[in-house]
């Protein structure tokens, strides 16, 4: 039995530099990392109880790349990729409604996991 991979620490949410002062900054779209290059800039002088500096030592380990919740996944589109891929999981392209309804049944059969399986606003429980 393979042992399971886990990444070594939680990585902290790099933001950029007075996020929390500007709305625009904000909002979930903007926050995004952005070098800081003020002059006494504390996140970039790396000061104590300031927010951590995107490094290369925070990147995941090389077998922990390119997975989601630590699942392989592969890119669908169409109903023959879903009929024939062998991965656990999957993310669906951008499709319409009746062919995501179409994969949805088809993963559902044969136990693949959907990785972006969102629930509309309107969605009954």
């Amino acid at each position: 039995m393979a042992e399971e991979i886990k990444p070594t620490r939680k990585k902290p949410d790099f933001r950029r530099t007075d996020w929390h002062k500007k709305i625009r900054f904000s909002r979930k779209k903007n926050l995004k990392w952005r070098a800081a290059k003020g002059r006494h800039n504390k996140i970039r002088l790396s000061r104590a109880g300031h927010p951590g500096k995107v490094k290369i030592g925070w990147g995941n380990k090389s077998e922990l790349k390119n997975q989601v919740n630590g699942m392989d996944f592969e890119r669908v589109e169409n109903l023959m990729q879903i009929k024939n891929t062998k991965m656990k999981a999957v993310i669906i392209g951008r499709i319409g409604k009746k062919l995501r309804e179409e994969i949805l049944k088809i993963a559902k059969e044969k136990g693949i996991v959907i990785l972006n399986r969102y629930r509309s606003k309107n969605a009954t429980k």
